[in-house]
């Protein structure tokens, strides 16, 4: 699997469309990635993934890694390092949500995942 390869996700219904960061043999999305997938808000996938590991369910550090994004603030192109979280926890928030878009996503990333490993 090619390092840092960017696919992208759409959903059956073609409703969400995602670009999806593949590294180190998983999927990463950031929190507002997921909150865009579950269709919740941004706080809400925040507190889910603070009880994930408050509750030692996953923990952070295998799960959770920044990575340098270019992005626009204002007029301005600046670097930022932003949190994004692999597929376990994506899996977890998307249970806890309790989404038919996660079941959907959660099915694509096994197909994708188990097809660039196996190649």
């Amino acid at each position: 699997m090619e390092t840092g390869e960017i696919l992208i996700y759409q959903n059956s219904e073609n409703n969400i469309k995602i670009d999806v960061r593949l590294e180190n043999e998983t999927v990463w999305l950031t929190q507002e990635q997921m909150a865009q997938l579950f269709a919740k808000g941004r706080s809400t996938i925040a507190e889910h993934i603070a009880n994930v590991y408050e509750e030692k369910e996953l923990e952070q550090n295998p799960t959770c890694r920044k990575f340098r994004q270019v992005r626009f603030e204002g007029n301005r192109q600046v670097e930022r390092e932003i949190d994004y979280y692999n597929l376990d926890i994506i899996i977890s928030v998307g249970y806890r949500v309790k989404s038919l878009q996660g079941t959907q996503f959660r099915i694509w990333a096994t197909l994708i995942l188990n097809t660039k490993i196996h190649s």
